[in-house]
């Protein structure tokens, strides 16, 4: 797909943290009209929709289910499921769909209500039993939560190259620094390294505070052609690149744990951009947990292999880093609400390119790369967006 075949226009969020009151629709509802409504649309100007399923609605045709709940009948839709590269997947998809003249602008929007929905607890063995984590006999009959195969990961890592506790304790305190400057987000108190060393065991070697959050919450943008983002005359995210890369369905697939096929998706993105890892301002990186940043800095180029633990420690993570990554919080702080959340690192780097940061506004935001993670480490997606188109 050529640089600059279509543009997202409008990027919101509902509710995120725990909101007993909320269903999968309600909240997507929500995401979609704050989108819509950034991007000065109606959902009459709404002719493709894109989603994503949820663990606990159980329907047949989520794509169906989401169009009927907003009073929409779209020319294209459907529903993607590479678990969490599903946000970024979702874009690239739109992105496809417009530039082959199947529709003029999607909706893309997924969240369910996962935490009041499931509970912490639930949702982690809802999403341990469905056999995306781990091969339903090789792995399962074993017990490993998905905690515990991204700790295997973590535990090469730190095998191969070194890594401590401490360089991944530092991910999750730029989170929630991160955090504290969004209003949206499930925590924001400040956490200090000592903290997320010092919290509950989950899977050595992580503590609480390196594991992602479960909520509830959802997440939508508006992408659109060229010719109709200009009439708009309002400013866009352009998408400049993307790429796809499979590795592996499950973790006993990988061929090597310390590296994943991010390096692939990564280059592609990159090559249709015209651009390189040193020309973007800031990332939105899947972070599902602390290790899973490092991979990906080093994967994406950002710093070289085995090197992720010295550069996060830096301060590059920071607002005021090198590289800001995650300045809504991420999963980690922001929150996390299963197969849908992917899509929470798209509508950051929409708005801080939007200018629609508010208290977290970037200082400089003209290139983002956005990364989705699927599995455990096992599929990768990634977009390159801009301010402008060329």
């Amino acid at each position: 797909m050529r640089r600059g075949a279509a543009a997202i226009v409008g990027a919101g969020e509902s509710r995120i943290g725990k909101h007993p009151d909320s269903t999968s629709l309600g909240l997507m509802a929500e995401a979609a009209t704050d989108a819509l409504a950034q991007a000065g649309l109606g959902f009459d100007d709404i002719d493709g929709l894109i989603t994503t399923p949820t663990r606990i609605d159980g329907w047949m045709m989520p794509c169906t289910v989401v169009a009927s709940a907003l009073g929409i009948q779209p020319d294209f839709f459907t529903t993607v499921d590479i678990a969490g590269a599903s946000g970024t997947a979702m874009v690239h998809q739109a992105a496809m769909a417009v530039a082959s003249g199947a529709c003029h602008t999607v909706l893309c929007v997924a969240g369910q209500n996962l935490l009041s929905g499931l509970s912490r607890d639930g949702a982690v063995a809802a999403m341990a039993s469905k056999g995306s984590a781990a091969h339903a006999e090789l792995e399962q009959p074993l017990g490993p939560p998905i905690p515990a195969l991204y700790a295997m990961v973590a535990q090469r890592h730190m095998h191969d190259f070194g890594t401590t506790p401490e360089a991944l304790a530092q991910v999750a305190v730029e989170a929630r620094r991160h955090a504290g400057r969004n209003p949206n987000a499930h925590k924001s108190r400040p956490i200090s390294v000592e903290d997320v060393l010092d919290a509950p065991r989950i899977a050595t070697p992580f503590g609480r505070l390196d594991c992602s959050l479960v909520s509830d919450g959802a997440g939508a943008v508006i992408v659109t052609t060229p010719e109709r983002a200009r009439a708009l005359s309002r400013r866009a995210a352009w998408l400049l690149g993307s790429g796809y890369a499979m590795g592996h369905p499950w973790v006993g697939d990988s061929a090597d744990l310390s590296t994943t096929s991010a390096t692939r998706s990564g280059a592609s993105a990159f090559a249709t951009a015209g651009l390189a890892a040193t020309d973007m301002d800031f990332a939105c990186l899947y972070d599902c947990f602390t290790i899973t940043v490092l991979l990906e800095l080093e994967d994406l180029g950002f710093c070289p292999k085995g090197e992720a633990g010295d550069f996060v420690l830096s301060g590059a993570i920071g607002a005021e880093g090198a590289l800001p990554v995650n300045p809504h919080g991420g999963l980690l702080s922001a929150g996390h609400c299963g197969v849908p959340a992917g899509l929470f690192h798209v509508v950051e780097a929409a708005r801080q390119i939007l200018g629609h940061g508010g208290a977290r506004q970037l200082d400089r935001t003209d290139h983002a790369l956005v990364h989705g993670n699927g599995g455990i480490i096992g599929v990768h997606c990634t977009l390159v967006l801009g301010g402008e188109d060329s």
